[in-house]
């Protein structure tokens, strides 16, 4: 039996999946935890992966592997190939005010002028998650650094590079999906825009001096592994892909499908047969991991909201779930506006979370509890309308991650979403996407090798469009609140 490893190195940890090449049936898995925080040294990513795979029981018998991450991460690098400082993740804000600065300057001023021009350029508009705008938070707060960077990578193009074993920042490999999440790569052209990258760093920098990622076919082999601790060598690469493009991949989405992610973020996410373009930034318009594109709207707030209210309310998970379950629709007239650690969809960087309606009659516990998954689901639903607005139809959605195991997310889902919703077995599906992808190359295919979808549930449900309509009064206050406006996609 040929096996193949699937890695997703995710905000919060590392998951090892090996499954048979030839039916994708699983044989063994394994995990470690990363570090807290939005910025880690990736050497942590690196000793998670090594752990994950002891955790696995190694990586005997494996002919390939591919590595799916957690996107926009910044990795810089020195012309020796040692890591500058620490990478900016994702959930990271600090850059907010690069992003806005990035826009007015090729706006000549004007902020409207300037996203259009970083649309048309790096196929999104960047906010402060991307690449872009953290490299120019580096140079304008840590310009000696700035000035060491002799190459850029991703958190995937950078454990792909370490399990190689080169130290030549020249040979460092990506893929489409994970390039078109740095707002210098274009997924429609499939090119790095250098005049970006200059602007970001403040200096002219161009392919002589300055080494990006070689974007890889998507299921090109990009070399093997060398001996490191518990990864033997010989092992074939796969070119790895950003965590969504994975889970796409792992629950095996054609064109027109839509799937909802909630782990830490909350994406909402299409696979479609062209780019999209999106002036307003709530949907960035990426590229997948197999030669398509993936619209997506990501929100910086996910589970952790379900986690919030856990712990506040002083019950486990099924018990926030029991007391939502337990109140009616809305809540009581208590709407949360689940904006935690600020937001990316809508662009709010600085806002915070919202609960308004208190009444001595509404606060309840049981209402307490609902107001935190119905804020949650409307929140999603909100950037569910951004990826429809672009003509994306979306008839059922598949939900996946750990915030799927809530009983209360999948019994209202539906409802607040306006869509029947597809609950997959529980898996590891970014991991399992990135096996896949390892399965393909290894088998110099075209196109994705045929795996058994698992079993999965469907829920239905009436629309609640009351309980949509109240969020939306309030998430337009807290916008207003943070930005002056009352229009919650401004």
């Amino acid at each position: 039996m040929s096996l193949v490893a699937g890695v997703d190195s995710s905000t919060q940890s590392c998951k090892v999946v090996i499954r048979d090449a030839a039916t994708g049936a699983l044989v063994r898995s394994g995990s470690a935890p990363h570090p807290d925080g939005t910025e880690v040294d990736p050497e942590a990513w690196w000793l998670a992966l090594q752990a994950a795979v002891e955790d696995a029981g190694g990586l005997d018998g494996v002919t390939a592997m591919a590595v799916g991450g957690q996107q926009h991460g910044m990795v810089v690098l020195d012309a020796d190939g040692a890591v500058i400082r620490p990478a900016l993740l994702w959930n990271d804000t600090r850059s907010a005010d690069a992003a806005t600065d990035l826009a007015r300057e090729l706006g000549d001023g004007h902020l409207e002028r300037g996203r259009a021009a970083l649309l048309a350029a790096g196929g999104s508009v960047p906010l402060a998650s991307f690449t872009v705008t953290k490299l120019r938070w580096l140079a304008d707060h840590e310009p000696e650094n700035a000035g060491r960077v002799a190459a850029v990578a991703l958190p995937h193009d950078w454990l792909t590079w370490r399990l190689s074993g080169s130290t030549d920042v020249r040979t460092l490999t990506t893929d489409r999906s994970d390039a078109s999440g740095t707002g210098y790569w274009h997924p429609g052209t499939g090119q790095y825009r250098w005049e970006l990258l200059s602007r970001a760093l403040r200096r002219d920098v161009g392919p002589g001096d300055l080494a990006l990622p070689r974007v890889a076919g998507p299921f090109e082999a990009v070399g093997e592994t060398a001996a490191s601790g518990a990864i033997p060598a010989g092992i074939v690469l796969a070119p790895g892909c950003g965590d969504n493009a994975g889970a796409a991949l792992g629950l095996g989405l054609a064109p027109g499908q839509v799937f909802v992610s909630l782990g830490t973020s909350g994406v909402v996410a299409a696979v479609a047969d062209s780019p999209a373009a999106d002036l307003s930034g709530i949907v960035a318009g990426f590229a997948d991991a197999t030669g398509a594109f993936l619209p997506l709207a990501c929100t910086l707030n996910g589970t952790r909201v379900l986690e919030a209210g856990r712990r506040l309310l002083g019950v486990d998970h099924e018990g926030l779930s029991a007391l939502a379950l337990a109140a009616e629709p809305g809540a009581g007239g208590l709407v949360h506006v689940p904006y935690l650690e600020g937001e990316r969809t809508p662009d709010l960087p600085r806002a915070t979370g919202s609960l308004r309606g208190m009444t001595p009659a509404s606060l309840t516990r049981e209402n307490l509890a609902r107001a935190v998954v119905e804020g949650l689901l409307c929140h999603l639903a909100a950037a569910l309308d951004g990826i429809r607005a672009l003509g994306v139809e979306a008839d059922e959605v598949t939900l996946v991650g750990g915030g799927a195991r809530s009983a209360a997310v999948r019994r209202l889902a539906p409802g607040l979403l306006g869509v029947p919703v597809v609950v997959p077995a529980a898996g590891e599906y970014v991991a399992d996407g990135a096996a896949r992808q390892a399965a393909t190359t290894v088998a110099g295919a075209d196109t994705l090798v045929a795996w058994a979808r698992t079993d999965e549930e469907r829920f239905t449900g009436p629309a609640q469009p009351e309980v949509r309509a109240a969020w939306d009064r309030q998430a337009a206050r807290v916008a207003e609140e943070f930005t002056g406006t009352a229009d919650p996609g401004a």
